[in-house]
This record gives structure tokens, C-alpha cells and sequence, in this order.
């Protein structure tokens, strides 16, 4: 659906004072590098090049723009190059950085995995990776070491499969976040299935959307757990009841962290199943017609929110792009439940459900086809994947509900994980990410290791979340988590320069711990080196527990005390 009143706005009196680079005000111009490359040439048409040119001419062959700039609309980045450490990340350029192998990002957009797809998957990640595989928040599957040689075979294996990279980097409509349990929970609002299958074969891939100011997030979710992190997404459709109309959505928008964080926002409208694709097609309109483009740090939905405001928002959206009211909606009820699933549930058909926690999201090749032989072998349906880096196995009949838990452990994937096993995440950190400064994945595995034995025997009312991320960009949502961690370089008592982290504490979202969601507040001066991480969570669990008021959550606790008893 285009707008309604295209023509309207080409009337409207030119910007005075400096251009922003909104296409529907300044118009279409180029003002930064960015924007250059993308008028130049579509991203989406460097497929082509991809599968004709540099797969058989090799890495050497590919030129700057489409190396670093077009390739993420088909999932790819370069992957640092091994040996150089955090302290290089500022000071070297890209191509010093990088190696001439490739992250491929995989997109699930909230779809069952069946046990052939993740045998497809697994294959993929042993014939091509080295056996890396990551689930991520984004409920993405992340190889590494990924040649350009071998794009075009992995390109056709999941393409024969129903599995797909289209725009899964790039300033494009990204990875979908569906509930996991759609369709199947027995306490589920709404089931949200459809309703992404439609937009994204719809849209997925459309010329029209793919030339965005930035990356663009989706999240829908109808379970009362609000298991999508609905507060931090470009825009988000939350299940919900209304009085008179029934089921549907309440529409958020403007929320993304990074370094500049900011929540969502509530439209206060009421989104029937059968308005929810205009809606998001007019939603991502917005953006791409009034975002800003001048400069990359300020080209996100959230700025534009910033200055408009809801009601403003919701009146354009309404006026240019849908052409008719939307009816006033109720917020959403309190999250119930954890979000993430983990543990044995029984589904709304007489099955089950199980949630597992990998640790901090790392699988395999070799973990994943081994997972979909289990799960046909139990007679389960498939995995979703988490925005917690978790996965859910559904659809498993009573009978082989013990065989199945039994069998995920063996590949290390648990329903009954340690307290700090469930709740800690990871971003990809210096192993693989040119912008990374520490290692965050070997390093919160040692943690949570530390931790379990440290604390074994301690009783946690309310989990407490460790997010462990490289950099400032909040890939692990470090502003969001009980505990945040952003990698830096420190000092040492000698005098070196080491790994270390700042801390965030007191962040979340919705859960049923507290009322609304909120991020951490920092610490002057706090900074941790990496090798005392077990140590600084360890006294900072222990200190929150002795001083702990009744019912009263990790969040409230560190909002609450001073800076010196959060040291």
C-alpha cells in the first residue's frame, strides 16, 4: 500500500536551515557516503555480482562499496582478523581489521526450525563454517569463517529449504522477532504467526523498502509474557484484549539502544489481525520517507520519535500513509511468566513444549543436526529460537518428553539450567567482530562456570541478568539487564592496559519482576577488569541479597542504594 498523500507532501514549503536528509522534506540528495553507495545501486542487487563475479574471482575481486556496504543486505560482514587485540579496534581502519572471511546471518523470523531444516543448518555450519553456529537475540543463526567461494551452495541449501539471508544486515527491514510459542501456548492472546508470514512475504525483499536510513526491527509476540523485548524495537505489536473490538495489538515504536538508548513508545491504538500488516507497512513508510539521513548516529526511528512525539507519530501514520483512524487501544496487561520459555510446558493440544538454554547462545554444526535427529526421533514438530539466545522444542507428545530432556543435555543444551546459565547473554566480542574491544562469549562462560560454583545452594527469589557486550553498541542489550557489561580497555594496579568493562545495573523489560520496563543506572567511575568479573557479580549478588527488602527485585535494589554499595 503506498501513501495516500504522496502528492501532499511533495506541496509542503522546503526545509529552512540545515537538511536532515528526510527524503519527504529535504529531498533525495545524498549527504553522506552511506546514502551515496545505496542511490548508486540497490543493495539487493549485489546477489548477482555475488554468485556471477566473486565467488569465482575469490575475496580480492570485491569492491569497497559492496564489500562493506551492500553485502549486509544479503547477511554478510567481514570477521575480524585474528591477533589483533581490543586496544586496535579505535585506531586501525576496516580493511586492517578484517579478515577475508565472512559472518553469514541467518533470519528465522519467528518460524518453526524443523529437524530437516536444522539438519540443513547444521550441515551448513560444518561443510563451510568450522562448526561455529551462534543463536542470537535476533533469533538468528550466525556462522563464522563463511568464504565468499561458498556463499552461492549455502545460498541454494537454505533456499530448498524455505530459509533465507535476504536483509538480514543492512539498512533494511531486519530478522522478525516472533513469540516462540506462537500457536501453541495454551495461555496465549493471539497467535502472531500468520500475521509475520504475511508481511514478510510481502515485503521481504522489496525494492521499495530496502534503501532505509538504518536498520529497522520488528517484534510480535501474543503471549502475556511479552517474550519478544518488545520495549527496544524499531516497532512492536503486542497481543492484547479490547473491550469492544477483541483481540489484537498495541502498536510501540521508536525504541533501539546502542549508545544513545531509548524505549519504546506506546501509539495508544488499537491494531485489529486484519489492519497489522498496513500498519506495519506504514510504520516502516515513515521511517524510510521522514528518517533522518544525514548522519548515520542520528538515522534510527527513536530520533525521529524524539522530535515528534506519539501524538504526532500516530497522526501521520493515520493521515498519510493509512488513510483512516485507528481505534484508541488498551496497554497491555503485566507480563506473566518468563519470557524465554526454559523448562518442560504443556501446550494447548496436549503436547509439550521445552525450553533450553545453550550457554550464552554457542552451538554447533555438529549440536544442531544432532538436535533435529532427536527431536524426530521423540516425534516432536521443531525449535523456535529465543530473544535470549534459547530455543524451544515444540510439539513433543507426553511419552517422550523425558527422552527429549535427557537427549538435550547430552548436547549440552539444558531445560534446568543454573540461575546464571539462563540469564546471561553474550554478543559475538573480539573472536569475530571488528568493532569489539574484549572477548565476551569465552569470558561469560568462565563467569557463569565461576558462578555456579560459587554460589551453589543460593537461593535467588527473582533471576538476576548478567549481559556481557564488546563494545558500547549494546548488541547484548547491556542498558536492559540487571547487570550490564561494556567491554572497554582498563588499568591495571600495575599500570597495563587490560580487558575490563563499565557497568550498567538496574535495567529490564517486561517480566513479571517489575511494573514497566527501564535502563540501568552507571556507576562514576566503575570499572571491572575482565579477570575479576566472577568475583565483582559474586559480591554484588551476595550484597543484594543481604540487603534485599521482601519481594523486591535486583532492578528496584541498585536503583534504590548508593554508588558505594554497588562497588
Amino acid at each position: 500500500m503506498t501513501s495516500v498523500a504522496s502528492g501532499s507532501r511533495a506541496l509542503r514549503p522546503p526545509r529552512t536551515g540545515r537538511s536532515n536528509g528526510q527524503w519527504a522534506v529535504d529531498g533525495r540528495e545524498p549527504l553522506n557516503p552511506n546514502e551515496t553507495f545505496k542511490a548508486q545501486d540497490n543493495g539487493l542487487n549485489v546477489r548477482e555480482r555475488i554468485e556471477t563475479i566473486y565467488a569465482r574471482d575469490g575475496f580480492d575481486a570485491i569492491p569497497g562499496d559492496d564489500l562493506h556496504g551492500r553485502f549486509r543486505w544479503w547477511g554478510l560482514y567481514t570477521q575480524r582478523k585474528p591477533g589483533i587485540d581490543g586496544g586496535q579496534t579505535a585506531s586501525l581502519e576496516p580493511h586492517e581489521l578484517e579478515d577475508k572471511f565472512f559472518m553469514l546471518r541467518v533470519r528465522t523470523d519467528g518460524q518453526v526450525l524443523s529437524p530437516d531444516q536444522l539438519r540443513v543448518l547444521g550441515g551448513i555450519s560444518t561443510d563451510f563454517a568450522r562448526e561455529s553456529a551462534d543463536i542470537s537475540d535476533r533469533q538468528n543463526i550466525q556462522y563464522h569463517w563463511i568464504a565468499i567461494e561458498s556463499v552461492p551452495e549455502i545460498w541454494r541449501r537454505l533456499e530448498e529449504v524455505g530459509l533465507q539471508t535476504t536483509e538480514a544486515c543492512g539498512d533494511t527491514p531486519r530478522a522478525f522477532l516472533g513469540s516462540p510459542v506462537a500457536g501453541v501456548a495454551a495461555d496465549e492472546i493471539i497467535d502472531p504467526t500468520e500475521l509475520i508470514r504475511v508481511i514478510t512475504d510481502r515485503w521481504l525483499g522489496d525494492p521499495e523498502l530496502s534503501n532505509l536510513p538504518r536498520k529497522f526491527k520488528t517484534a510480535i509476540t501474543g503471549h502475556p509474557s511479552q517474550d519478544v523485548v518488545h520495549e527496544i524495537n524499531d516497532i512492536s505489536l503486542v497481543g492484547v484484549v479490547h473491550p469492544e473490538l477483541g483481540v489484537g495489538y498495541d502498536l510501540w515504536v521508536g525504541g533501539a539502544l546502542s549508545t544513545a538508548p531509548r524505549l519504546a513508545e506506546r501509539l495508544g491504538v488499537f491494531v485489529s489481525e486484519a489492519d497489522a500488516p498496513d500498519v506495519w507497512h506504514g510504520v516502516i513508510q515513515i521511517f524510510r520517507d521522514y528518517g533522518y539521513r544525514r548522519m548515520r548516529t542520528k538515522a534510527r526511528l527513536k530520533f525521529l520519535l524524539a522530535e515528534w512525539g506519539p501524538e504526532k507519530f500516530r497522526e501521520i501514520l493515520e493521515t498519510e500513509y493509512l488513510g483512516r483512524t485507528l481505534p484508541d487501544g488498551p496497554a497491555p496487561a503485566p507480563a506473566k511468566g518468563p519470557g524465554d520459555h526454559v523448562g518442560v510446558h504443556p501446550q494447548k493440544d496436549g503436547r509439550f513444549y521445552v525450553g533450553a538454554a545453550p550457554i550464552v547462545g554457542r552451538v554447533s554444526g555438529t549440536i544442531l543436526s544432532r538436535l533435529g535427529d532427536l527431536i524426530e526421533r521423540v516425534g516432536g514438530d521443531g525449535v523456535r529460537l529465543t530473544a535470549h539466545q534459547k530455543l524451544v522444542v515444540l510439539g513433543i507428545p507426553k511419552e517422550g518428553v523425558d527422552e527429549l530432556t535427557a537427549g538435550l543435555e547430552e548436547l549440552g543444551l539444558t531445560a534446568t539450567p543454573s540461575p546464571f546459565r539462563r540469564s546471561t547473554m553474550a554478543c559475538t566480542g573480539i573472536e569475530y567482530c571488528k568493532l569489539a574491544i574484549v572477548d565476551t562469549k569465552d569470558t561469560a562462560t568462565a563467569v557463569i562456570a565461576e558462578l555456579e560454583e560459587r554460589l551453589a545452594g543460593v537461593e535467588l527469589d527473582t533471576p538476576i541478568s548478567l549481559h556481557v557486550n564488546g563494545c558500547p553498541n549494546s548488541c547484548a542489550r547491556i542498558q536492559t539487564a540487571d547487570i550490564g557489561l561494556k567491554g572497554l580497555i582498563t588499568t591495571n594496579d600495575a599500570g597495563e592496559h587490560v580487558p575490563g568493562f563499565q557497568v550498567h545495573l538496574g535495567g529490564g523489560l517486561a517480566s513479571p519482576e517489575r511494573d514497566e520496563a527501564g535502563l540501568g543506572r552507571t556507576v562514576r567511575g566503575l570499572k571491572i577488569e575482565a579477570t575479576d568479573l566472577a568475583d565483582y557479580v559474586e559480591r554484588i549478588t551476595r550484597r543484594f541479597l543481604d540487603q534485599q527488602t521482601d519481594g523486591e527485585s535486583f532492578a528496584a535494589w541498585a536503583h534504590r542504594v548508593t554508588d558505594e554499595e554497588l562497588t
